[in-house]
């Protein structure tokens, strides 16, 4: 899941800032997996057509955001070409015990689970199992009855209607199938989400015998809401394999790329490599959020309810992998997860014109002129219009603790950002937003897009 409302980056005393001369932590990358034998020792930035100089102001940026304790600690990977160019560890991981913040830290990156579940599903997509168009009902027959929410009646009681067509796939993988999560919007459908504890049922299964009695809260394709579309994917990657989502994607794509810090819970043996998630108090001050709102688990085991839309943990190294497969057109050092075809499939604008006129949006993320959705992933497909420096099809998402990262496929660069900062209330207003600031910080640095 994402957050409350907006989602940012934690941090408190530099340990390190490669780009800056700092001293360097010494990779633990062994690659002794297959797809895990990258060089997380920076190249030179001028090499790709960065500027050493410039890429100072990102690491002022965030040392600052650190100094100032917005934030307790921060870790940023960023690529240009396949070659990791600056790589810089801030802060603590955790503030109580001066733990400093690791290149091994592990994250609850939330909502950044979800372009996960789209190469998940997109590797069945790729094997035939289901199309775009095909309706959900095809995978899921317990949601054949599902009506539409139109309104209340004078009794209060809620008005339905017959959907105008069965919702689809692609809307789905889009947020405008017509579900909800219950706690970013409010209404009576909402209420019912709410009410049946559908995001803390028992199993996936009993999460869709939940949904299966509670109406869209719109018209399929009417509008966009977030939504727990992505862990009702989850159901269909268990329908479909025949696995359970963990299973698949450790089998699929955690071991292929050699992301073997990530999944849905964090083993007994790697618990003192989480950092601690905080969130402001009521004088804006930072405190431990060990619930973070609700939406964080224990994470100490398997959980019976995989979130395919915000269970993950990672560190900042596994994820820079998936990124850059991504960025490669689905291939990571021999591995081939998907094909060219699908990375540009999951990654383009696939919004109606009239959904995008910055009426729909989550958090930071503004669905406007330029800026739309792909499959579970935001995309920047026009970015002058965005008022983004981003190349053309950049593609990006966040995560509820401010964990970020984008693809720019024009100009092969990716950026993998992770904090531990929950949103909220008591957030002061002159909390810098990294994740934004970060695409500024990061294009001003780019002199030579030739290189």
């Amino acid at each position: 899941m994402k957050g409350t409302s907006l989602l940012c980056v934690s941090a408190l005393l530099v340990v390190l800032v490669p780009g800056s001369g700092a001293a360097q932590e010494k990779s633990h990358d062994a690659g002794a997996n297959t797809g895990a034998g990258i060089n997380f020792s920076p190249t030179k930035p001028e090499s790709v057509g960065f500027s050493s100089k410039r890429l100072e102001r990102l690491h002022e940026v965030v040392q600052r955001a650190v100094d100032q304790k917005y934030y307790s600690g921060a870790v940023t990977i960023l690529a240009r070409h396949r070659k990791v160019i600056d790589y810089g560890v801030y802060g603590a991981k955790d503030i109580a015990s001066g733990a400093p913040m690791t290149k091994d830290t592990i994250f609850r990156i939330f909502s950044m689970t979800k372009p996960v579940t789209a190469v998940a599903i997109m590797i069945l997509y790729e094997q035939g199992k289901w199309l775009p168009s095909d309706p959900i009902t095809k995978y899921i027959p317990e949601f054949a009855d599902l009506k539409v929410y139109k309104g209340v009646d004078r009794e209060g009681k809620l008005i339905l209607e017959k959907p105008a067509h069965p919702p689809t796939m692609q809307e789905l993988m889009t947020h405008t199938a017509g579900f909800t999560y219950g706690f970013f919007s409010e209404g009576p459908v909402q209420k019912l989400y709410m009410d049946k504890a559908v995001m803390h049922s028992a199993s996936l299964q009993e999460m869709i015998d939940k949904l299966a009695e509670i109406p869209l809260a719109y018209q399929p394709g009417s509008r966009w809401e977030y939504s727990l579309s992505m862990d009702i994917q989850g159901y269909i990657i268990e329908k479909l394999s025949g696995q359970s989502l963990p299973a698949f994607m450790e089998q699929q794509i955690f071991k292929p790329l050699g992301m073997k810090d990530t999944g849905f819970y964090v083993p007994q043996e790697k618990r003192l490599r989480m950092a601690t998630l905080y969130r402001a108090d009521k004088d804006g001050r930072l405190e431990a959020d060990p619930t973070g709102g609700g939406l964080a688990g224990d994470y100490s085991k398997q959980p019976t309810m995989p979130s395919g839309g915000g269970g993950l943990l990672s560190t900042a190294e596994d994820y820079f992998r998936l990124a850059q497969m991504l960025a490669n057109g689905g291939e990571l050092n021999g591995v081939r997860l998907l094909s060219p075809s699908s990375v540009r499939l999951l990654s383009a604008n696939h919004l109606a014109p009239e959904l995008i006129t910055g009426g729909f949006g989550i958090g930071i993320q503004n669905f406007r002129s330029g800026f739309g959705y792909g499959y579970n992933c935001a995309v920047v497909y026009d970015p002058p219009a965005a008022n983004l420096s981003d190349g053309r099809g950049t593609f990006l998402w966040d995560g509820a603790a401010g964990t970020w990262f984008w693809v720019d496929p024009t100009n092969d660069v990716v950026l993998v950002g992770m904090i531990q900062r929950m949103f909220g209330p008591n957030t002061r207003s002159d909390v810098p937003i990294l994740e934004y600031l970060s695409h500024s910080l990061v294009y001003q640095a780019l002199v030579d897009t030739a290189k």
